[in-house]
C-alpha cells in the first residue's frame, strides 16, 4: 500500500493549482464536440477535440505514475446507452525521472455512442475532469453539451484520429503472449512475455488491470530478439494478494511511431 499511496501523493502534488494570476484554464485549453456521423452498424461516431496552448499536455486513459487520469461523466445525456472511446496512440513523456503518457498540442478523441433508440436524436452531455500540464499541472473541468445529427457527415479530422489507433496483436505480427503471476507482500507481480517484432527503440509496455481498485506500477521491460518481456507490480486496495481476472487485462506496447494493444493475457 505504501507504493500506491506514494503514487497518489505524486499525482496530487503535480495537480496543485498554480497561482490564479499566472494563467487560467481558458488560456490553456479549448474543447469542442465534433458531431460526426451514424455508422453502418447504427452507432454514432463523434469526437471530443481538445486544443492545448503551446507546451501544455494532457493525459491518456492510463497516464503513468506522473500523470492524472481523465474522468468522464455522461449522466446528463439523452438517448445514450453507452459511450466507447477510441484512443489514438499516445506519447511517452519523461520528467524528473518519472514517466507520464499523453498528448501535446491537440487530442481528437473519437467517441462511439450507442443510442437507446437509434431512430431518435442523441444529446451528448458530459462533465469531464482532466489534468493539463507544462512545468506544473492544474486540474481542468469541462462541461460539454452537443446534439448529434441523425445522419451527419464524414469528418476528416475524426477519421484521421481513428487511423491513429494502436494496432491489434495480429496486425503487428504477434505470435503469442503469456503472463506469469506471483504473489508479493501487498499484491501481485505480473511478468508479461510477448513474441512480436520490435516497434523500434525505447518500447514502453503499459499494463491495465481492468479492475478499478487495482493500481499498476510502471513496467520494467527488456527485449531479446522477437521476445519482449515486462514486469509490473499490481496493488489492490486491500494491500494483499488478490484474484486477477486475466481476461480483463490490457497490454499496450508503445513505440516511437506506432503502438499495439492486446486484450487478455493467458497463463504460460
Amino acid at each position: 500500500m505504501q507504493r500506491l499511496a506514494s503514487s497518489l501523493l505524486v499525482a496530487l502534488s503535480l495537480a496543485l493549482p498554480i497561482p490564479a494570476a499566472a494563467t487560467t484554464q481558458d488560456e490553456i485549453l479549448r474543447a469542442a464536440v465534433l458531431p460526426g456521423w451514424r455508422s453502418d452498424s447504427g452507432t454514432h461516431i463523434a469526437a471530443l477535440r481538445l486544443t492545448l496552448a503551446p507546451g501544455w499536455k494532457t493525459y491518456w486513459r492510463s497516464p503513468g505514475d506522473a500523470g492524472i487520469p481523465p474522468l468522464f461523466d455522461w449522466a446528463g445525456s439523452e438517448n445514450v446507452r453507452s459511450v466507447r472511446f477510441h484512443w489514438p496512440r499516445p506519447h511517452v513523456f519523461d520528467l524528473n525521472g518519472m514517466q507520464s503518457i499523453g498528448y501535446k498540442g491537440e487530442l481528437v478523441l473519437p467517441l462511439e455512442v450507442t443510442a437507446i433508440d437509434a431512430s431518435q436524436p442523441i444529446r451528448l452531455r458530459a462533465n469531464v475532469e482532466l489534468g493539463v500540464c507544462r512545468d506544473i499541472c492544474i486540474p481542468a473541468a469541462l462541461t460539454l453539451d452537443a446534439a448529434l445529427p441523425l445522419q451527419g457527415a464524414a469528418d476528416a479530422v475524426i477519421d484521421a484520429a481513428l487511423r491513429q489507433r494502436p494496432q491489434t496483436g495480429r496486425e503487428a505480427g504477434m505470435a503469442g503472449i503469456a503472463c506469469q503471476i506471483e504473489p508479493i507482500a501487498d499484491g501481485l507481480r505480473l511478468t508479461t512475455a510477448i513474441d512480436m517484432p520490435a516497434l523500434g527503440q525505447d518500447e514502453v509496455v503499459v499494463l491495465e488491470p481492468g479492475q478499478g481498485s487495482v493500481w499498476a506500477s510502471d513496467s520494467v521491460s527488456a527485449r531479446q530478439g522477437n521476445r519482449l518481456t515486462a514486469t509490473t507490480e499490481l496493488v489492490a486496495a486491500s494491500g494483499q494478494p488478490f484474484a486477477l481476472d486475466r481476461s480483463k487485462l490490457t497490454v499496450t506496447v508503445l513505440g516511437p511511431d506506432r503502438a499495439v494493444e492486446i486484450r487478455g493475457c493467458p497463463a504460460p
